[in-house]
């Protein structure tokens, strides 16, 4: 049976002396009386019919009843709370939640972020990352940025940005690199794909099939930066990810040839309505991705 007439003041009541166990401590937390507090609580009760507290010499226990109510009570008040939290200054600021892939993320939307928060300073934006495996409905995103082929099934994809594939490393190897074949002799850092640098060997006419003698495998391209960064080997990445390891001098690229595996796509679930914040997103990324293309 739906009651649409219980009494706010009743169930704040309820809920502070249930965390408490004590109308006392209740009463002070909500600046009224220990009688009030225990007046509204047992006009709660009436209306339910059930009892909510086993009243003891010390304190108060709660009823099966009341151990049911309480966790209920409890989210619905911090959702309330969270909700008017994001009234400021007139606006209602919009919660957008994306998912992107590490290297992504780092590389290309952390430095302009700054810009979307000065152009929309009333969303908030939630960023998680990942090693571009995603699950859009359970982790319940907005969005999420990942790279491919931009078929996903379900999945809305619109295409930002490409970002070829090249031999990156630190300088002192790369002085060692005067020609592709003599990547042969150093340790080729790679992704779980281990079609990449086959397909890059046969992109400067080497053999596709070139066999490195050591090789290690990373789940994410920031990791494998890392372990380039630290002169373990040579890593096959997207130069435009890490454009300010190379402005820095940190690496280098010693070859220009590039190999194209796949871009970078903003997807949604199609079920998904756009709210209001979702389009400003996208479209302040998609003219973002434009204008640097």
């Amino acid at each position: 049976m739906i009651r649409p007439h219980l009494p706010l003041n009743a169930l704040r009541a309820f809920e502070a002396s249930a965390r408490h166990l004590s109308f006392t401590r209740a009463a002070v937390e909500l600046c009224v009386t220990q009688a009030a507090v225990s007046h509204q609580v047992k006009s709660l009760e009436a209306q339910l019919n059930v009892t909510l507290f086993k009243r003891l010499p010390r304190g108060l226990m709660l009823t099966s009843e009341g151990e049911t109510l309480l966790p209920v009570l409890r989210d619905s008040f911090d959702r309330i709370a969270e909700t008017l939290e994001r009234f400021e200054g007139g606006h209602f600021r919009e919660v957008l939640t994306v998912g992107a892939v590490g290297t992504f993320a780092v590389g290309w939307l952390l430095p302009r972020l700054v810009d979307f928060q000065t152009k929309h300073p009333f969303i908030d934006l939630r960023l998680s990352t990942n090693n571009n495996r995603v699950d859009v409905a359970a982790e319940g995103l907005d969005y999420a940025i990942r790279f491919g082929a931009g078929a996903w099934h379900g999945i809305e994809a619109v295409r930002l940005i490409e970002a070829p594939l090249s031999v990156l490393c630190v300088p002192e190897i790369a002085r060692q690199l005067h020609t592709p074949a003599d990547l042969l002799q150093q340790t080729l850092l790679r992704s779980y794909r281990t079609d990449e640098w086959p397909e890059w060997f046969q992109a400067t006419g080497l053999s596709a099939h070139a066999a490195p003698p050591r090789s290690i495998v990373f789940d994410s391209s920031l990791a494998m930066m890392e372990a380039a960064l630290q002169g373990a080997g040579v890593a096959l990445a997207p130069p435009l990810m890490f454009s300010r390891q190379l402005a820095a001098g940190a690496i280098e690229q010693p070859f220009a040839i590039g190999i194209t595996t796949g871009s970078y796509w903003l997807t949604r679930l199609q079920s998904r309505v756009e709210t209001s914040a979702m389009a400003a997103f996208k479209q302040w990324l998609l003219q973002v991705a434009h204008d640097e293309s």
